[in-house]
C-alpha cells in the first residue's frame, strides 16, 4: 500500500519495495494506492480479511509543515496500523517515514524504509508461524 501524498518520494518507494519483494520471491497480491498516510487504516483492515493476503507493506512520507499536522497524522496512522495487525494476526509493517522530517530527509530514506517495510512483514510473518504452531 502506498500514499499518493508525497507522490515523489512515495512512487520511489514503491519501485524499491517491488523490486525488494522480487529479490525475495514474494508474490505481491495487491498494490493499492491511497490518499495519504492517515486513509491506510481502512484499506488494510480490508486487505488483512482475505485468506490470499500474508501481510501488508505500508509506504509513505510525511513531511513536517509549519504545523504539528505531521505529528497527529503519524500517530494516528500507527496506531491505527499496529492494531489492526494485532486484530488480524498478520503483520502490517510501517514503511511511514516521519514525523518530523524536512523534505531531503524523506528523499534519503527512501530505499532503507522501503526495504525495512518488506523485510518486516516476511520476518514476523515467519515467527507468527513459527510460535503458532
Amino acid at each position: 500500500m502506498v500514499s499518493e501524498f508525497n507522490d515523489e518520494v512515495t512512487s520511489r518507494m514503491l519501485s524499491v519495495a517491488e523490486e525488494k519483494a522480487h529479490l525475495m520471491k514474494l508474490k505481491i497480491v495487491y498494490t493499492c494506492k491511497i490518499p495519504g498516510a492517515y486513509d491506510m487504516p481502512i484499506i488494510v483492515d480490508a486487505l488483512l480479511k482475505k485468506k490470499n493476503v500474508d501481510g501488508v507493506v505500508t509506504l509513505g512520507a510525511i513531511i513536517k509543515g509549519q504545523t504539528k499536522h505531521d505529528e497527529v497524522i503519524s500517530h494516528s496512522a500507527a496506531k491505527s496500523l499496529t492494531d489492526l495487525s494485532i486484530k488480524h494476526q498478520k503483520p502490517v509493517s510501517l514503511g511511514v517515514s516521519g514525523p518530523g522530517m524536512q523534505e531531503r530527509h524523506a528523499y534519503a530514506r527512501i530505499r532503507p524504509v522501503a526495504e525495512r517495510a518488506v523485510e518486516a512483514v516476511v520476518k514476523i510473518s515467519k515467527e507468527l508461524t513459527r510460535i503458532q504452531k
